[in-house]
């Protein structure tokens, strides 16, 4: 298991999901991460797993994957906000600023959006690190029981 400890499910169901509604999680990126994600995509790009190349292009260390990163989006939807009830209809996301190897993020979601005609929700997802900068940002379309 690569989360610290097995996060407390949410039960949110649709009629639940109103904007304004905010969860939050942290989690703390490692080599094993890295490593599970490579093992995982196959993705051996040298900026992810050979700190020299990365430092060479101006960075302190391997750059964590971004997906890996926007992977916690899977997370925050199917554990925190809605929860056990979601089944993940889409999510769009942009890298703000690269993650690595260390850094503590906060991944946190806000319901902007509720339709009861798809039975879906809109959430407003970031990602900031350990000093408060956005890493990665996302729109969540998370599908829901009623």
């Amino acid at each position: 298991m690569l989360l610290p400890k097995e996060p407390a499910m949410n039960h949110y169901t649709l009629a639940e999901m109103t904007p304004g509604l905010t969860e939050e999680f942290t989690v703390t990126v490692t080599p094993e991460m890295m490593d599970a994600f490579r093992a995982i995509t196959g993705d051996v790009s040298p900026i992810h797993i050979d700190a020299d190349y990365a430092k060479g292009r101006g960075y302190p260390g391997r750059v964590v994957y971004g997906m890996l990163g926007a992977s916690f989006f899977s997370t925050l939807a199917g554990v925190y906000l809605p929860g056990e009830h979601c089944l993940l209809h889409g999510v769009e996301c942009k890298f703000a600023k690269p993650i690595f190897i260390g850094d503590t993020l906060t991944i946190k979601g806000t319901v902007v959006n509720v339709s009861e005609i798809g039975s879906e929700a809109e959430i407003k997802a970031v990602i900031t690190n350990q000093d408060g900068k956005r890493v990665t940002r996302g729109i969540i379309k998370a599908g829901l029981a009623k």
